[in-house]
């Protein structure tokens, strides 16, 4: 007899929110399918293996703390974590004179601090799915809970070394995020072997040690896809005899070995609308968006600039402080700018209200132009909303991050019953994470970040 399991939705009991529970099965002709017993307790020598097993899908995931400098997190020791760096000591040039003594040097010592925060999740599981489940639940629990504390804690690392202040577009042919440009027949800025040239030359510049022999560059797979092709690419067996590889190491070109990670930042600009990516000008030949005197609308005076919009649109609270782009054809350039506000009316005129302030591209008093075709883009990514990816390219002693195996990370379970009264009929039983964490950026010359827009776009991350 063929036997496919079908399953039914998840029964709920208990207090909490998203209690786990039996999950019904029959097969294809309707019978009963049978159930073994999964025991609830957990021995301590149990405990430690789900403890490693989840630490163990974990680090895979850690690909952005790699490189960093690591300091375990002692106990009682604070909420602060002290990165230490020495300033480089001066040349001396002056020659020794004899039979004196010269004058010491002081060691010149900096710190940087960060304040650790807590995270964590867990997963609440019924007695009845725990006696009666096919599948070990506690496992795959155990499982999905290492993978999203991986994620999740290599995501903190990202976003702190996505803040450095050492910004490379494309290979220095635009000056902004928002020019960045791709899917275009020609002109648009991918990942080249230029890029790491121009982001190398400046390691070199600041000299920033290498890491084993090379810098160590963070990459996502779209961007990968763009660099890969060129001929003087090397990948892992024809280096790697002598080098230990990185966890997610692609390969090696222009002294930069590559670590490939979807988890590497993209920027992506979310829709304007809930149904529209962009918002069309009105259907004149032409509109201006001129100093308008809004201080009836209460969105000050002097200091904006208005667009009409065309039919069927309007500014929602929610587009309030979004950033946009719109193409100025009496200056042949694209501009940028912040939504301030909006009218709408029931005769159709719709407006929107920039800050002047904020557009870009020294327009001064002159008026933006626009063509009946010109649309709104979102301006949080690149031209025309492109999804733009960053690359990481880091010298040795960049960034510091709290020592993740050393007790940072805590598997936590459980059992039914474990919480007293509040369980009084042991029918519910969790099991879960929770970690300390802290990231920061130690030696901003030792770290680029390169920004580009790649073939394809995979959206926000």
């Amino acid at each position: 007899m063929n036997k496919e399991n079908k399953y039914f939705d998840l029964q709920r009991f208990g207090a909490g929110k998203n209690v786990n529970t039996t999950v019904g099965y029959t097969d294809a002709e309707g019978g009963t399918v049978t159930a073994y017993l999964e025991g609830a307790g957990l021995s301590d020598e149990m405990r430690t293996y789900y403890a490693d097993y989840l630490i163990d899908n974990a680090e895979p995931n850690l690909i952005h703390d790699q490189f960093a400098q690591k300091h375990a997190i002692p106990k009682n020791g604070g909420k602060s974590i002290r990165f230490r760096k020495y300033d480089p000591l001066p040349k001396l040039t002056a020659a020794l004179s004899e039979g004196v003594t010269p004058t010491g040097q002081s060691l010149n010592m900096g710190a940087v601090e960060a304040t650790v925060r807590q995270y964590g999740g867990y997963v609440e599981l019924s007695d009845l799915l725990l006696l009666a489940a096919i599948d070990n639940n506690l496992v795959m629990a155990t499982k999905l809970l290492g993978s999203q504390a991986g994620r999740t804690l290599d995501t903190i690392t990202r976003e702190v070394l996505c803040g450095g202040t050492n910004v490379q577009y494309g290979e220095d042919a635009v000056t902004a995020r928002y020019l960045l440009c791709g899917g275009q027949e020609s002109g648009n800025h991918y990942m080249s072997v230029d890029c790491i040239k121009r982001a190398v030359r400046f390691l070199k510049n600041q000299n920033a040690e290498k890491i084993n022999g090379a810098y160590a560059c963070i990459i996502h797979p779209d961007c990968a896809y763009d660099l890969t092709s060129d001929a003087n690419w090397k990948y892992p067996h024809q280096y790697c005899d002598t080098k230990e590889l990185y966890e997610g190491e692609i390969g090696m070109i222009e002294g930069v070995r590559f670590v490939e990670s979807t988890e590497a930042k993209v920027f992506h600009a979310p829709d304007l609308t809930p149904t529209s990516r962009t918002i069309p000008c009105v259907s004149d030949a032409y509109t201006t968006l001129s100093n308008a005197g809004v201080a009836s609308e209460g969105f000050g005076t002097g200091s904006k600039y208005r667009l009409q919009l065309g039919n069927g649109f309007r500014v929602s609270p929610d587009m309030i402080g979004r950033s946009v782009l719109i193409y100025d054809a009496s200056e042949s350039s694209w501009q940028y700018a912040e939504i301030t506000g909006g009218v709408y009316s029931e005769g159709g005129e719709n407006y929107l209200f920039f800050d002047r302030q904020l557009v870009a591209g020294g327009i001064g008093s002159t008026d933006i132009t626009t063509t009946a075709q010109d649309m709104l883009y979102p301006g949080e990514a690149g031209l025309a909303g492109r999804d733009v990816y960053a690359t990481l390219v880091l010298g040795d002693n960049a960034y510091g991050t709290t020592e993740l195996a050393g007790g940072g990370l805590e598997h936590i379970v459980k059992q039914l019953g474990s919480a007293g009264t509040a369980d009084p009929l042991n029918q519910r039983a969790t099991v879960g994470w929770k970690a300390t964490k802290a990231a920061a950026r130690l030696v901003e010359a030792f770290m680029v970040r390169i920004e580009t827009a790649s073939t394809f776009e995979v959206g926000a991350n």
